[in-house]
């Protein structure tokens, strides 16, 4: 029998506070993993779901986009990747009573964490203009409501198409597919929020938006650099890698502002020594750099890169990889020769002496891989500080040979595939041509908006109508308050989605939820049993096959819901044959690989067992589709974050048993939080500074300038080891605190690990 959903949020004095882990991992990560999968599933469903997890001839697991090994265990997953499978596949289904018996006022003032514990979404559901409840409605009127409202808008630009990285490479080309032919290319994404950073600078720079190393280089590497990510915690199979590449001989150091456990101990739980020995030590160095730092330290190890090149001509730099496939390092030679180290030693925090040791590892390493997360892509200067990862990488040849390269870790399954898929508010002339080849209609060409620029131009009322794939982005989003108000004055909002979240909750005038299947489900159509494709952080791409059958026979695939969507806008009598693409996803792969590079032949290759490689230039043939032909190695100035006496630069982060706003439970085992998530995390000599102390409840206030200040209020102040002079508060909770404004220079990726605030005391918060 399944668990019955809460009725009402824990009450805030349920937080405990426990010392941090030193390591991760081990017999309690299997011990949750499988308490919550057998207490959710059951045993049968359980072992069902997580056999098939991650194997060839499985399911893809929707909670990170980690590569899988060419070689697989029988359990190929981590704690949270069966937590994930375990929530979206749970067998409690949100009943028609619901509806009824709970307001949109009601479900506002709910958490997150209790909404998407009610269980799956089994019926599509409307809420009328002026009212303030959700009713049940059959399948044909979604379709022709939505379809009534985008034709009644004056522009095809006054709607907006969200998707969320879980959509499979099939969906996502059917559903940019139906946008552009509807007229209008307002298709932001989760990416925008989180790697768009990355594909800036490395396009800029390599020609490609994706990372340039395979699977296997982890193993034959010498050195890793993790910077801003908790493996442990975001994509804790990467762990496994880094464990075989330690046990190879390479050396592993860790750049955070946090010392995560993961990255300091590694139990692996499928052997021996992880179950019951010390299991494996991970980072050899651990650099607890301070927040927006990271740039700083990239051009302090360049700069000693070029003085040892200095000291010993022609034996440090690869100089016939420079000559023949780089160009701008002249400039940047005279660029580093006025590089200021004290200002570096400020805005990194750190010692000479630790950057230095770095500095030596890199230049004592023959194959170095550079690896990053959103704690280097959503900073002011997210951009220029990747552009200084490619630039410390070619200085020494580390682009397209075995074990070195740029390796940029997706945090959702499908984020990076859906942009090649042509998920992108910006597409390439190319891609759009070849849509025009294959379909006979002329796509729009002007760029359509963003995550940001959607809320902007709602806004300014620009945008009526917000459909979303997938996804939560009024919880995903910074300035929660702001995006909030934004979202409730369009006409229409459309949320497909298999849980509730926040989304559901904040909605336009008009709103409707259309249920969907998972990941897990198997999707019957009229040709029989269908799978799709996903790429992983390598450029992998590989099928997922559902395991289960759906909760509900009411539930439509996203395949079904786009294509019936645009049957009903665009009529059955054009040139795109939307019913048959619904009944049979081989006729989408088909018209991929005459649209898509590197799908070519798709139907043949997608049913290899492990899938195919996507062709990479950079790490292929050391070749690089820039403006010039050549790798760039680039100028960058350095504007180190300021923050004013009594202030903090705090970041957001996530927990533990959190998948990016959905929340598994309220504990976060690692850093010692258990019942609870309104805690902000300050080193102990800060709380003195501060005249604070650990336990002490604070509202934390953002500071911005020209902007009224923000605020995150009652939150219980845990002394924690960070770098001196940083904070942390849990993501989604602190988007409250980051002004919409606030992007990254080049990407417009909200800046949301470097937010300024202080700490004010707070009267105690009364339960809900």
């Amino acid at each position: 029998m399944p668990r019955k959903p809460p009725v009402a949020d824990p009450a805030y004095d349920q937080l405990r506070v426990d010392p941090p882990e030193s390591w991760a991992a081990g017999l309690p990560g299997v011990t949750s993993a499988m308490s919550y999968a057998l207490g959710e599933l059951g045993p049968r469903r359980a072992l069902t779901l997580l056999s098939r997890m991650n194997q060839k001839d499985g399911f893809d697991c929707m909670s990170c986009a980690w590569p899988d090994p060419d070689h697989r265990t029988r359990a190929e997953f981590c704690e949270n990747g069966a937590r994930a499978v375990t929530w979206e596949a749970t067998t409690l289904t949100v009943p028609t009573s619901f509806w009824a018996s709970h307001s949109l006022t009601d479900l506002a003032s709910r958490s997150e964490y209790w909404l998407g514990q009610q269980g799956r979404l089994v019926e599509p559901v409307h809420k009328a203009a002026g009212s303030d409840h959700y009713e049940p409605i059959s399948w044909v009127e979604p379709f022709r409501l939505v379809a009534s409202r985008l034709r009644a808008l004056e522009s095809p630009d006054q709607a907006a198409f969200y998707t969320s990285g879980r959509a499979a490479n099939e969906t996502a080309f059917v559903y940019q597919l139906f946008v552009r032919a509807f007229g209008t290319n307002n298709l932001p994404d989760c990416s925008n929020m989180c790697h768009e950073s990355t594909g800036t600078a490395m396009l800029e720079t390599l020609g490609v938006g994706k990372s340039t190393i395979a699977y296997d280089d982890f193993a034959t590497s010498d050195l890793i650099i993790v910077m801003g990510q908790n493996p442990g915690t975001n994509h804790p199979r990467m762990l496994g890698a880094l464990e075989d590449a330690k046990r190879n001989g390479a050396a592993i150091v860790a750049v955070n502002p946090l010392p995560e456990a993961g990255l300091r101990r590694f139990k692996n739980p499928k052997t021996v020594r992880g179950l019951v020995g010390r299991g494996t030590d991970l980072a050899d160095q651990f650099l607890q750099i301070r927040s927006g730092g990271d740039m700083a330290l990239l051009q302090w190890i360049s700069r000693r890169v070029l003085q040892a090149e200095d000291a010993h001509p022609g034996t440090v730099l690869d100089h016939e990889f420079l000559a023949e496939h780089t160009d701008g390092l002249a400039q940047f030679r005279a660029h580093l020769a006025l590089f200021d180290e004290d200002a570096a030693l400020t805005a990194t925090g750190l010692a000479r002496e630790e950057m230095d040791e770095l500095a030596d590892r890199y230049l004592s390493a023959d194959r170095v891989i550079v690896t990053w997360a959103m704690g280097i892509t959503q900073h002011r200067k997210g951009v220029d500080t990747i552009k200084e990862i490619v630039n410390l990488l070619l200085l020494r040849g580390n682009i397209g040979r075995p074990g070195a390269g740029a390796s940029p870790i997706r945090g959702h399954s499908n984020v990076q595939g859906d942009r090649t898929m042509g998920i992108w508010e910006r597409p390439p002339a190319a891609f759009l041509d070849a849509l025009a080849d294959e379909f006979s209609f002329e796509p729009p060409r002007r760029h359509g908006f963003d995550s940001v620029q959607a809320i902007e131009a709602m806004q300014r009322g620009e945008i009526k109508v917000w459909f979303a794939l997938g996804g939560n982005l009024v919880a995903a989003i910074s300035d929660t308050a702001a995006a909030e108000e934004a979202m409730r004055g369009t006409d229409l909002t459309v949320q497909v989605s298999t849980k509730l979240n926040r989304s559901h909750v904040v909605t336009g005038a008009e709103a409707l939820i259309l249920p969907t299947l998972g990941r897990t489900d198997v999707d019957l159509q009229a040709s029989g049993a269908q799978f799709v494709s996903v790429e992983d952080s390598v450029c992998a791409v590989h099928a997922t096959h559902g395991a289960v059958p759906p909760v509900s026979d009411n539930l439509l695939s996203e395949v079904s819901i786009v294509t019936r969507l645009a049957r009903a806008v665009l009529g059955d009598d054009g040139p795109i044959d939307w019913a048959g693409f619904e009944h049979d996803y081989d006729t989408i792969r088909e018209s991929i690989s005459r649209v898509v590079p590197g799908f070519e032949d798709f139907n043949r290759l997608i049913r290899r067992k492990g899938g195919f490689v996507l062709p990479n230039g950079p790490r292929d043939s050391r070749t690089f589709a820039t403006s010039t032909g050549r790798a760039r190695i680039t100028v960058n100035e350095l504007v180190p974050v300021e923050c004013p006496d009594g202030r903090l630069i705090l970041q957001t982060i996530r927990s533990h048993d959190q998948f990016n706003t959905t929340t598994y439970s309220l504990n976060d085992r690692y850093r010692g939080i258990h019942g609870g998530r309104d805690v902000v995390f300050v080193n102990p000599s800060d709380l003195v500074d501060l005249g604070l102390s650990d336990g002490s409840r604070v509202d934390v206030v953002s500071e911005w300038p020209g902007e009224p200040d923000r605020v995150l209020r009652n939150q219980r102040v845990v002394a924690y080891p960070t770098s001196r002079g940083c904070a942390a508060a849990y993501f989604p909770e602190a988007n409250v605190l980051v002004s919409l404004s606030s992007t990254a220079l080049g990407s417009n990726t909200p800046v949301s690990k470097a937010v300024i605030v202080r700490l004010e005391p707070a009267a105690p918060p009364t339960a809900p």
